[in-house]
């Protein structure tokens, strides 16, 4: 028997199965564990090569004949927010982010929990419990942070923290090269802030801040409106058959 290093990825496909962005496609996926002492420089790498991370998984679509989700990131020290995204800013000023180390909470749980209820009432996640987010939270074996979003509070300045309700949160991996945004929702309730935009707009200057180059956002699917957001934030690198192309608008 063929014995395999715990550090060696070995890889499986998934059966076809409804695509989530595009009617009447069908989806597959590639996918391999992320465990053992090499785990964030395997994700690193399948990162860079178009994958994206579920818990202890890393993924990437494999369909059979669609190859409309394209992976994108963001170039952080280049982008320059647009008209509407300044506003988005300053309709926003009143919260900050604040990140920590992946620890589950009742209080995000019952954000995340709403969210569902009112965005994804039928989609694959719905039926989580809280023991689902807590694992989703913190069955990490690379470098993971949260990131939550509250108002200001008096201490701001002070502790860069804020003090009051819960309106959003973002689960992020740190990678040599950028900031991958794993998970992110919000409170329905605080649907007119866009409390999405905001998140990515926050993790740019994070990225900036932190010295790396990009911010992941996932897949990009053209003719998808859940996924056409991601088209929006100029200039991005997406990821061709030759490699990693500079989009500027």
């Amino acid at each position: 028997m063929t014995q395999h290093s715990r550090d060696t990825p070995q890889f499986y496909l998934t059966a076809p199965s409804p695509c989530p962005y595009l009617e009447g496609q069908e989806e597959r996926k590639v996918f391999t564990h992320l465990v053992g002492d090499r785990a964030g420089e395997l994700n690193d790498l399948l990162t860079h090569g178009g994958f994206r991370r579920s818990q202890s998984i890393a993924y990437r679509p494999a369909c059979e004949t669609c190859r409309a989700c394209v992976s994108v990131r963001v170039v952080a020290d280049d982008f320059k927010p647009s008209r509407s995204q300044r506003r988005n800013l300053e309709r926003n000023a009143d919260i900050v982010g604040d990140m920590r180390t992946p620890a589950p909470t009742s209080e995000q749980y019952s954000v995340f929990r709403a969210y569902l209820d009112a965005r994804h009432r039928d989609g694959g996640m719905a039926d989580m419990t809280v023991l689902d987010y807590a694992m989703m939270i913190e069955d990490s074996h690379v470098d993971t942070r949260v990131v939550e979003y509250r108002k200001r509070g008096p201490d701001t300045a002070i502790n860069g923290r804020g003090t009051g309700q819960l309106l959003a949160v973002a689960l992020t991996d740190v990678l040599s090269d950028g900031l991958s945004m794993v998970y992110s929702f919000f409170d329905p309730d605080e649907a007119d802030r866009s409390l999405g935009t905001l998140m990515i707009l926050d993790h740019i200057e994070r990225a900036k801040a932190m010295g790396l180059a990009y911010v992941y956002l996932g897949y990009w699917v053209p003719g998808s409106r859940k996924m056409d957001y991601k088209g929006r934030y100029l200039p991005q690198e997406r990821l061709m058959p030759s490699g990693w192309s500079r989009v500027e608008s």
